[in-house]
Parts: C-alpha cells; structure tokens; sequence
C-alpha cells in the first residue's frame, strides 16, 4: 500500500470538482438538519405519537428502496446532471412544504405522508445520477482522490449539519429547520445546473430492457454482487444497532443520551479522517481492501455487547468510521473504473438496491430480538453475522484476486 500526497491541490483547482463538492457539501449539511427537525416536527404536532413519526419516516425510507431502480435506468437516459437538479428541485418542494405545514400549525398526517414519499422518491433519482456523474466530471486516474475529496466534504458537512441541527431546533424551531433544509436543495440545484457535461444521446430501447441490461452487467461480475450481498447483511446489522440496540444499551448501562452521542460523533469524525486516508492510499487488490475493512464494523457493537466503557467504544467506533469510508472510497472508485459509463448508473441501482434490502428489517427485528434474548445478546448476534457475511465474501475467487 503507498500513500499519494500531491493530486489534492490539483483537483481542488477543478472547477467543475468544486462546483459538484459544493453542491453536496451545501445538500448534505441541509439533510443534517432534517434528520432531527423532521422528527420534532412531527413530535411537536398536536396529537402526535412515536407511532406516527415511524410511519412519516416509513414514508420517507420506502420509495428510496422501491425506486431506486427506476432511477438507474433514467439517469443512463438523459443526463444525470439534468436528473440531479431535477431531484434537488422535486426535494426541495417537499421539505418546503412539510416546512409549511409545521409552520402553520395545521398538518394533517396523510399529507405529511404524501410528502415523505415524495422527498423519499427525489433521493431515489439522485443516487445512482450521483454515483455516475462522478466519471464525467473527473478523469479516470483522478477517481479515487476526487471520491475521498468529495466524502471529505460531505462527511464534514453532516457532522456539522447533524451537530447544529439541536440547537437549530431549539432557536429557530423545527419548522423554519426545515425550510432550511429546503433551501440547501435550491443551492445544490443552482450549483450542479453549471455543471459542463457530455450530452446523452437517445435510447431506442423500453426501460426493461435497460432495466435488464443493467442487471447483466450487474450479475456478470462475481466481485461486484458477492460485495454486494455480503453489505446486505452488512447494513441490516448496523441499522439494527445504530436505530435501536445501541441506544437501548446506552440507555440501559451507559448513562443514557450523553453517552450514545459520544459514541456516534467518534463514528462521524473517524467517517472524516478515512475519507480523506482513502484520497491518498493506493492500493493493488482495492476490492480484498475494502471487504478486509468492514471488519472493524464489528468491533464496536461487540463492545457494547460486552458493556465495555464508553471510552473504549468510542475508541473502536473512530477506527470503524476510518474503516468505512476506505471502503466507500475505494468500493465507489472500483465501480466507476470497471463498469462501462452508459450502464454506470443503473448497475449503481442495483448496488443500491442490495445494500438497503434488509435495511428496514435490520430495524423491525431489532426490537423484537432484543426483547427475546436481551440487548447485549442482540448486540452480539449482530457482531457475529458482520464477521460471518464479511468472511463468506473473502471465498470469492474474484473479490480476493481483482486488480
């Protein structure tokens, strides 16, 4: 493994880098307030329960997993910049308007409803526009250093935005948090409209033909769909522990609140410090690396499950977010490098769609579990199937061999 120091300056230099980093880094920061200021809004309703909010949060979460599909096969359409401001524009009418309903006092939850969806629907559009942009805005040699840039800003970002969000809340309400929210988008749209980009010429072919054309250029390479398999494991047990078992733990031994946001601020400055690693590693066998990385996921919930203290955990939640994101770097750049561009976005869809599968039963069977067999049990069950799915994918032939 060798360390590159020198592209930073260069890339940063890049207009059309530092058009598409501002854009993210202005969205991200606005979705770090709707994550808290969705909640309180909703909580802050007249008659308002823990039961509505899980569904005005279902219907944030479901068409970002229905759709995702969808909108690989549009943005290997038309052009994903286009999609992208399309997005932001079509998310920014949602959060302005659930602004306006917490504002007004008056919020009737099919509506609320209606609009979680929609905003849930714009995030399905935008991702796999997203990850196949990337390519047309940065030369192929450029890929890694540019990914690790970009999750460098958007990573800070969220920290921040995540660490605002409370006393946004508390200040301004969650309303007027909302609405900022709605704002970022704006910028996001702006910013990315300047994008210089190749056009797209026009498909003959129906959408479920391109569908299945993605998903043999998907299901042809082993590396990529054992990977993806092993993340949707992967993803349900963390879900699990970050929505529910985690701050059960917290609450239950730890002391609560103080402790659990400890915890995850560690997770979120070490996410910061491996992106901006994973810019400068080179490595031969990037695929072996990045499955060899999710190890560390584990530790910090086999932690919890031996109630360590929270120092320690904290400890090896730092090190896990490092981890993460020399993953995502070197997973993002892997895909964009050996996947043809016309069919980028779409196979990112599938990647998509595999990752987040179990994503909602990671959180529906955590508590479930946890009340079975007890917290630390749980905790325990889900350090062991992140080891399990990570050393199943280390059998494959090509995720160990890839160059």
């Amino acid at each position: 493994m060798a360390v590159d120091c020198d592209h930073h300056p260069v890339l940063w230099r890049d207009r059309q880098l530092l058009l598409l980093a501002s854009a993210r880094t202005v969205s991200v920061l606005g979705n770090g307030f709707a994550r808290v200021a969705l909640g309180f809004a909703v909580l802050g309703l007249p008659g308002a329960t823990p039961g509505r909010l899980s569904l005005v949060l279902a219907c944030q979460a479901l068409p970002q997993l229905l759709f995702i599909l969808v909108g690989g096969v549009i943005a290997d359409r038309m052009s994903r910049a286009r999609l992208m401001v399309v997005a932001d524009i079509v998310g920014a009418g949602a959060y302005a308007g659930l602004a306006a309903l917490v504002l007004s006092g008056h919020a009737p939850l099919l509506l609320m409803c209606v609009l979680a969806v929609v905003a849930g629907t714009a995030t399905a559009l935008f991702s796999p526009a997203m990850d196949g942009l990337v390519p047309l805005v940065v030369p192929a040699g450029r890929l890694q250093q540019a990914n690790g840039l970009l999750r460098v800003g958007t990573n800070t970002s969220l920290l921040l935005g995540l660490a605002l969000s409370g006393v946004t809340v508390a200040w301004i309400g969650a309303g007027w948090a909302l609405a900022l929210n709605a704002g970022s988008f704006v910028v996001s749209a702006v910013l990315t409209a300047r994008l210089r980009v190749p056009g797209r010429a026009g498909k003959s072919s129906s959408a479920l033909d391109d569908l299945k054309e993605g998903w043999r250029e998907f299901a042809s390479r082993q590396w990529l769909w054992v990977v993806v398999a092993q993340y949707t494991v992967v993803v349900a047990a963390l879900n699990a522990n970050a929505g529910v078992l985690g701050p059960l733990v917290a609450e239950e031994e730890l002391g609560g609140a103080r402790a659990w946001s400890v915890i995850v601020a560690a997770q979120a400055l070490g996410t910061i410090a491996g992106a901006g690693l994973a810019a400068r590693v080179r490595v031969g066998r990037p695929v072996l690396v990045a499955v060899l990385a999710t190890f560390p996921a584990a530790l910090p919930i086999a932690l919890l499950a031996a109630s360590a203290p929270v120092w320690m955990t904290a400890v090896a939640m730092f090190c896990s977010g490092i981890a993460a994101d020399v993953f995502a770097v070197l997973w993002s750049t892997t895909i964009q490098r050996e996947i043809p561009e016309e069919s980028l976005s779409r196979v990112a869809s599938y990647e998509w769609f595999g990752s987040l599968a179990f994503a909602p039963l990671g959180l529906l069977v955590a508590g479930p579990a946890a009340d079975a067999v007890g917290t630390r049990e749980a905790l325990a069950g889900c350090a062991g199937l992140i080891v399990v799915a990570t050393a199943a994918a280390l059998l494959a032939p090509q995720v160990r061999g890839r160059r």
